[in-house]
Formats: C-alpha cells, sequence, structure tokens
C-alpha cells in the first residue's frame, strides 16, 4: 500500500493536520475496493484530492476517470449528460449521444456537488447504483455499465434529506464510506505552510519576488475565519503576489485584503437548504427584526417593572424617574406629570405607579385600549409571522418559537391572543 507522505508529494497536498491525515489514509484504504465513497467538506477544502487518490490507487486506474460538477448542469439536459440520449428523444436531439456512465465503463466517475442533483435523476442514479443498468433518454433498451462512484457534497444531507430534496435510500448507497475533509480554520498550524506554497508558486509563474509574512501576518492569518477555505487563501496569495510592490506583508497589508469582520449587513438563515415557507422577502426580513427588537424592548420593560415593584428602597432620584418616563413611555406624557406607565410583554395590560409628592405608591393594574394604526399594522404583521412560522414547523411550537427568536410561553401567549388555536 502506498504511504501517506508519498500520496502528499504526488498530488501537492500540503499539511499535516490529523484529520487531512486521517481522511488521505481512508482515501488510500477503500481505493482497492470498489464501494461508493462520499466526501464530505465546506466548499474549498479540497474534497476533489480524494476521488483522484482513490482512482489512481484502484485497479480502474488505467481505465476512464471523469468529473461531472452536479451543480452546473441545467436539471433539463442533466439527465442526457448522465445516461445519453436518443436520436429524436427531445427537440434538439440530432443524433444518438453516449452519456457520461457509458464512456466512463470499467472507470470511476465523481459526481461533485450530488446534492444539487434534481429528485428524478437521483432515481435514476440508484438504479446505477444497485444494479448497474441504466437507460438512455428516449430509448427503452437497459444498459449495462461498470462503474466506481465517488460523490461529493457541501450540503447538509440530513437537511436535505428532511426537506424532501434527497432520497434517503441514495444517500445510504453513497455513503459506504464516508470521507471528512477537514476545514482551514480548523488546519491552522497549515495556514502558513499552504501560503508559502502558494506564493513560491504565483512567483515563479508572475516571475516576480516570493510573498514573506512577519510573525504578527502568521497570527493574523492564523485567526482569521477562512470562510473560502484553501480556495480563498490561494486567491488571496495570487493577488497579493501581483499588486503589492512591496514583498513583506504584515497584518496591517492582510487586513486590507482579508478585513477580520465584515462591514457588510448580512441574512443568515439556518440551515443550508432553502424552503418556500422561509421569510425571503425583505418585506417579511422587515418585520421579522421589528418584531424581534420588540420582544427584546417588551421583555426589558418587564424586568424592569418587576425590579421597581420589588425594590425595597422606594426613593428614586430625578435622574431615574426621567430616564424611566424617557425610555417606557412616550404615553405617559398624557398622563398625570407625576405618573410613570409601563407596558407589559405587548399585551393590553399596563402597570401605573404613582409618584405623588416623590413618594411612590402600590401598584395597581388598569387596562388600556391601544386603537394606534401602526400598533393595529404591527400586530397583524406579527400575527402573520407566528401563523408563517407554525405552518413551517407543522404546527411544533417550540421549533416555531426558536424560528421566531423568542420563548414557548411568550408564543403560547401570542396563539391566545391572535385566536390561532387548532
Amino acid at each position: 500500500m502506498t504511504d501517506l507522505q508519498s500520496i502528499k508529494t504526488r498530488f501537492g497536498i500540503i499539511g499535516n493536520f490529523p484529520v487531512l491525515n486521517r481522511a488521505l489514509q481512508k482515501a488510500i484504504q477503500v481505493a482497492p475496493t470498489d464501494i461508493s465513497v462520499l466526501v464530505m467538506g465546506e466548499s474549498g477544502v479540497g474534497k476533489e484530492f480524494i476521488p483522484k487518490i482513490i482512482h489512481a490507487e484502484s485497479r480502474r486506474k488505467h481505465q476512464p476517470y471523469i468529473v461531472v460538477n452536479c451543480g452546473a448542469i441545467p436539471e433539463g439536459t442533466i439527465d442526457s449528460e448522465l445516461f445519453g440520449h436518443e436520436k429524436g428523444a427531445f427537440t434538439g436531439a440530432t443524433s444518438t449521444r453516449k452519456g457520461y456512465f457509458e464512456v466512463a465503463d470499467g472507470g470511476t466517475i465523481f459526481l461533485d456537488e450530488v446534492g444539487e442533483l434534481p429528485v428524478q435523476t437521483q432515481v435514476r442514479l440508484l438504479r446505477v447504483l444497485e444494479s448497474g443498468e441504466f437507460m438512455k433518454v428516449g430509448s427503452s433498451q437497459i444498459q449495462k455499465t461498470n462503474v466506481r462512484i465517488v460523490a461529493a457534497t457541501n450540503v447538509n444531507m440530513l437537511n436535505a434529506i428532511n426537506d424532501g430534496r434527497f432520497r434517503e435510500d441514495l444517500y445510504y448507497r453513497l455513503n459506504t464510506v464516508q470521507i471528512d475533509m477537514p476545514t482551514l480554520r480548523d488546519r491552522k498550524g497549515d495556514i502558513h505552510l499552504l501560503f508559502r506554497k502558494f506564493a513560491i508558486d504565483f512567483a515563479e509563474k508572475y516571475r516576480m519576488p516570493e510573498l514573506v509574512l512577519t510573525q504578527d501576518a502568521v497570527n493574523y492569518l492564523e485567526n482569521y475565519p477562512f470562510p473560502g477555505n484553501i480556495r480563498q487563501l490561494r486567491n488571496l496569495v495570487e493577488q497579493m503576489t501581483v499588486v503589492e510592490q512591496e514583498r513583506t506583508v504584515n497584518s496591517t497589508k492582510l487586513s486590507e485584503y482579508i478585513p477580520m469582520q465584515s462591514q457588510l449587513p448580512a441574512v443568515i438563515k439556518k440551515g443550508s437548504g432553502i424552503s418556500s415557507n422561509e421569510f425571503n422577502s425583505e418585506r417579511d426580513i422587515m418585520y421579522k427584526i421589528l418584531f424581534d427588537m420588540r420582544n427584546d424592548l417588551n421583555d426589558l420593560k418587564s424586568l424592569t417593572s418587576e425590579l421597581i415593584k420589588n425594590r425595597e428602597n422606594s426613593d428614586f432620584s430625578n435622574q431615574e424617574k426621567n430616564l424611566i418616563n424617557r425610555v417606557f413611555t412616550p404615553e405617559a406624557q398624557n398622563q398625570n406629570a407625576n405618573s410613570l406607565l409601563f407596558f407589559e410583554n405587548g399585551n393590553q395590560n399596563s402597570t401605573i405607579i404613582s409618584n405623588q409628592n416623590e413618594e411612590y405608591e402600590d401598584v395597581e393594574d388598569i387596562e388600556i385600549e391601544e386603537t394606534k394604526p401602526d400598533s393595529l399594522s404591527l400586530q397583524n404583521n406579527e400575527r402573520e409571522l407566528i401563523v408563517k412560522a407554525l405552518d413551517k414547523h407543522k404546527g411544533r411550537r417550540n421549533k416555531a418559537a426558536d424560528e421566531l427568536g423568542i420563548s414557548q410561553r411568550t408564543l403560547y401567549r401570542k396563539i391566545k391572543q391572535y385566536n390561532l388555536e387548532d
């Protein structure tokens, strides 16, 4: 069996991180077999090296090796690309064409971004994995093929299965052996090695002096999250090699290319899948933000109200009184000048604390009607968001509460308030 260091040298793999070594070792071990392999990892981590190693170390190494980017082929033509088609099978099919599975007979097919395959194509692929049989588009004749499939994806497959975007039976067929590729931010000790390798390569390519990092620049790179992983680091080195006149790079210069914190706002969704029930429009996003802000403010009001009620020392300074009036109650201006008003948790009840002669008396609850059009509009949008969350999670209130960023208790009260009971 080929040793690990010779594989790294042969394929130009840099690094000694234990998880990386384990991934390469697994690829070497499964190469002599014909079992399917699923490579998992974020975009840019170097997943494409694993199928190359598997093919090169297998008995199929002298047979075709075909790479298929499943995410780059349009849904309407991917079946034709993979399995071929007969003449006249569809508009534009002027001749019979062989597909990748026919061309790669006896060899290896690497299905990159397999999580992007349409469901209909997944059914055809499952049949190939189970029996080695397929049919061309527009044909009724069954053909046999003998290919080894290695797939890769950056999609969370379990989430894709739960969302109905990927077949569970196909997942387990592909995932006979799973190889996980580590992210660059988990390989901090390898970052400087990779930078030096890229710096040497690009210095030779563009006939320019090699870039050199100062120690503070090395520390900066090791603490940078690298969302684009190795691909991002490679592009960074190439850009700096061409653009920078000074060949010694410090952390200040690096921060101009890769700032530690992005200055642009972003909307981040939970999970990798996209559901039609998620809040995708700008209007829904804005209402969601307002809804979260309102809940935070109501929680703050409720907490402060309880602290005032339970305060052992009933004396408040003038500064505290002014601050409470300004923060809590624009409505308090319509009350007695010596009163404080607190709205609790967005309901219709309020609490008035009397402030006659600079002394706070007992707290009593009163009813206040909210009739402002903007309040009604906000309530309608709040109701709409709650309905969407409940529909999305099929009535599971714990999931809906997490989606809305509120407690289950608050959600239950809102359901009662808006008459959303089943």
